[in-house]
């Protein structure tokens, strides 16, 4: 599975993509910074460089991740159900757990890649300024769980189709309801819910508890579900 990510030139188009639209975004974040610098000289607890650019970086790469990680989950089943391959799957003796974890890691590994290369442009600054590297490393494990939480509802949503388009389409719907879901209300229900909320509490530099459940709690619920789904499809084959 990992070695079709690496063939694909879905794969590396998404990914010079991402690179070319966060690289031009940080350059001009530290342009701007490099403008207002004087005037933030004279205050008295001025905002550095990781409030000013870093940390607003990782909050671009998470909106257009959610845009470009459907595209790269969109195939991980609709791909076997359309080409038929999917009966050999379940004609194989391996666990549907392990067909889906399978998927899941090797998905997990291309959003490594990612991550590092969103991570290298805000610590390039270390070689010519300081940075609170403990909200940036807040900051990247909020982007890091964010992508997993991604990529776990694109595979869920890839098994229900043998369309990719469909897959992609409801993957869509489904991460940007579950990013705005707090704007409709702000009770705590809605709140709870809410990926942005999560999200934003890691870019603060808070790292609690509960939001990190939250996360372990939506992987866990999809990777479950799709095993769940794949079971019943070979029960019924």
């Amino acid at each position: 599975e990992l070695r079709s990510h690496l063939l694909s030139p879905l794969s590396w188009s998404l990914l010079a993509v991402m690179q070319l639209l966060l690289s031009w975004l940080f350059l001009a974040q530290l342009e701007g910074y490099l403008k207002i610098q004087p005037r933030l000289a004279g205050l008295q607890q001025p905002p550095g460089v990781t409030d000013l650019v870093a940390l607003p970086l990782l909050d671009s790469a998470a909106i257009i991740l959610m845009l470009l990680v459907p595209l790269l989950s969109m195939g991980l089943f609709s791909r076997e159900f359309s080409s038929g391959s999917f009966n050999l799957l379940l004609s194989s003796p391996v666990a549907m757990s392990a067909i889906v974890l399978g998927k899941y890691l090797a998905l997990l590994c291309v959003l490594g890649v990612m991550l590092l290369l969103v991570a290298l442009m805000p610590l390039s600054l270390l070689l010519g300024t300081s940075l609170d590297l403990g909200m940036l490393a807040a900051g990247l494990l909020g982007l890091a769980l964010t992508l997993a939480a991604y990529g776990a509802l694109g595979l869920l949503l890839s098994s229900f189709t043998k369309h990719p388009a469909i897959a992609a389409a409801s993957s869509y719907g489904l991460l940007v309801l579950l990013w705005i879901v707090n704007l409709a209300d702000s009770s705590t229900l809605f709140q709870m819910l809410s990926l942005s909320s999560r999200f934003q509490r890691l870019l603060s530099g808070v790292v609690d508890t509960g939001d990190l459940a939250y996360y372990l709690l939506l992987i866990l619920t999809c990777l479950l579900l799709c095993i769940r789904r794949l079971d019943t499809l070979r029960t019924r084959g």
